[in-house]
């Protein structure tokens, strides 16, 4: 898991030290979830398992992560969520999590994680 930050560069130069406490932080806690792998593309970053991308960091902001964790199905009864949509013609619903702090991932938000690893 060491080697991910080399190929981060262009998504982490520059930003906010905090930012990137809370980048290191979520990954941190997705690994307990079980191993996980960092993949930048054009414009995000794709956490995945062993056979497929389960949640996808798309902004990194000021003081700020943003991710999406896109799910079979849709789970409103939730406090961590600001947003859920369906993706058109498809049976997969974005989950949209801001995280502002690091408690943020509470145990809530680590079921999730687990729930998106294991599907």
């Amino acid at each position: 898991m060491e080697n991910y930050y080399n190929d981060l560069g262009s998504f982490l130069n520059g930003k906010p030290e905090y930012t990137l406490a809370l980048f290191h932080h979520f990954v941190n806690e997705f690994q307990k979830a079980g191993p996980v792998t960092l993949h930048p593309a054009k414009t995000m970053i794709g956490v995945a398992n062993s056979h497929k991308r389960i949640a996808y960091i798309t902004q990194l902001g000021k003081n700020f992560i943003h991710v999406v964790f896109p799910l079979r199905e849709r789970y409103d009864d939730n406090f961590c969520f600001q947003k859920i949509a369906q993706v058109p013609g498809d049976m997969q619903f974005n989950h949209h999590f801001r995280m502002l702090h690091a408690d943020d991932v509470n145990d809530e938000v680590r079921d999730f994680m687990r729930l998106a690893y294991n599907s």
